[in-house]
């Protein structure tokens, strides 16, 4: 005779678990952590843990009466099994010690049956063929990225931060974060921290791409693990960019040709130098914010990795479509903050700006002029404005209005916001043939800058 095989479950660790929070009402905020009412495969399981929780938020004591009572209060003492099934729990379980060990087993029992369903899920959307296919990946990703979720841990002792803070310290001057071989960058944020959200924004074409560039190249070439995922250009433009900056050979040398012997060496040299990089690029014309999570939760478990950085934010999909554009653009600002924080990541989100500073005297871009979404201001720890006064002003209109020599190949950093530390502006050289930024020689930041 045929039998239907139940989904994976232990009901002697779901008894236990409950048996265990009866007897020590200490051990419901560690369970609680870990397991949700959902995470039950017996109905009636379920029910009693509800109640102990709900009990337990109240402030109420937990035991086999109290439950009762509240069972008795929603409807479900009797389907439960009455008072009776509350004492089977209680003598079932000798000890609480080990009410921790149940939870996971009972969890991993949960997450199974989770990715049947998904996998059942996966294949009628599959089937049924009903949406675009973008809109079919991007809700296999959603219910993966919902499966793979990890419960947070509650707050712990203040001793165990402050040891890690301590070991890492810059007592010695020595920047603990992540460095991005810009003088002044580094001298005023101390490097990207771990959990950060830094917002680099700019003008189309101002050279927000070439400048994440410089950083993740330099932040590699010091032996830190880089995961660089491009939105914006293909395969072959990320690397042409690299390439090019690396051997000082122009861009449009390297990307169309011909490379005279001294450019082929050149190139190749420095092909084989990157090659040694701790980088990893992606270049994808789709990316959602749940690929995003998934493939850098990827690279840190398979390579380990101490920056991201995304080119650029507003080209990100959500995975809500139909929301209006600035919800839109708010999700996957919250999605990169809580990412970085989930890593403890430093990330880098290249942001496109607005065109109402073209309408403005000054072109010098300010917080206001970030696009689409004050979300974006909010969600970042730093937001870094790029300004190249030579793509607003001709040398005559320049000379018509100030004393200062015409800013060709220069640019300007505006530190606008900074949750711990100076805000200021900073100058870099740029060179347009290699699309590359380097730090001007300054004995110091200028603090409060201000920009023409």
């Amino acid at each position: 005779m045929y039998t239907e095989e139940l989904p994976p479950h232990d009901d002697e660790a779901e008894e236990a678990v409950l048996g265990s929070l009866l007897i020590d009402n200490d051990e419901i905020p560690h369970v609680s952590l870990t397991l949700g009412v959902d995470d039950f495969f017996r109905q009636k399981h379920g029910w009693v843990y509800g109640a102990i929780l709900e009990l337990y938020n109240r402030g109420d004591s937990v035991n086999q009466i109290s439950t009762a009572d509240e069972l008795n209060r929603t409807g479900r003492l009797e389907d439960m099994g009455g008072l009776g099934f509350l004492s089977h729990l209680i003598t079932t379980v000798p000890t609480s010690v080990y009410a921790s060990n149940y939870a996971k087993v009972v969890k991993g029992k949960s997450l199974q049956r989770q990715l049947i369903k998904f996998g059942a899920n996966v294949a009628e959307i599959g089937f049924k063929g009903e949406e675009e296919p973008d809109g079919m990946l991007r809700r296999v990703e959603a219910g993966l990225a919902a499966i793979s979720a990890r419960p947070s841990r509650g707050p712990e002792p203040i001793s165990a931060p402050l040891e890690r803070f301590l070991e890492d310290s810059p007592r010695d001057g020595r920047k603990s974060g992540v460095q991005t071989g810009i003088a002044d960058l580094d001298n005023m944020t101390g490097g990207f921290i771990g959990g950060q959200v830094v917002v680099l924004a700019a003008a189309t074409s101002a050279g927000k791409s070439a400048l994440a560039k410089d950083i993740s190249m330099n932040v590699a070439a010091a032996g830190k693990r880089v995961a660089f995922f491009s939105v914006e250009m293909s395969e072959t433009e990320n690397v042409a960019r690299i390439l090019a900056r690396e051997s000082s050979v122009g861009l449009s040398r390297v990307l169309k040709g011909p490379w005279s012997e001294q450019e082929e060496a050149k190139i190749m040299r420095s092909a084989g130098a990157v090659a040694e990089y701790p980088l990893h690029l992606k270049s994808s014309g789709d990316l959602t914010i749940q690929s995003l999570r998934s493939q850098a939760r990827m690279v840190r478990q398979e390579h380990g990795l101490d920056l991201i950085v995304v080119d650029y934010l507003q080209l990100i999909k959500a995975v809500d479509t139909r929301q209006n554009r600035v919800a839109q653009v708010t999700e996957v600002t919250h999605g990169l903050k809580a990412l970085a924080m989930d890593l403890n990541v430093p990330l880098l989100a290249l942001a496109q700006l607005n065109r109402e500073f073209e309408k403005r005297p000054s072109k010098a871009p300010i917080l206001s002029d970030l696009r689409e979404s004050g979300s974006i201001e909010q969600d970042a720890d730093v937001v870094l404005l790029l300004y190249r006064p030579e793509l607003y002003y001709t040398e005559e209109e320049w000379m018509r209005t100030s004393e200062e020599p015409y800013p060709r190949g220069m640019a300007q950093v505006n530190v606008a916001k900074q949750r711990n530390g100076p805000l200021g502006v900073f100058d870099l050289i740029f060179r347009e043939e290699t699309a590359t930024f380097r730090s001007l020689a300054r004995p110091e930041t200028q603090i409060e800058g201000v920009l023409r």
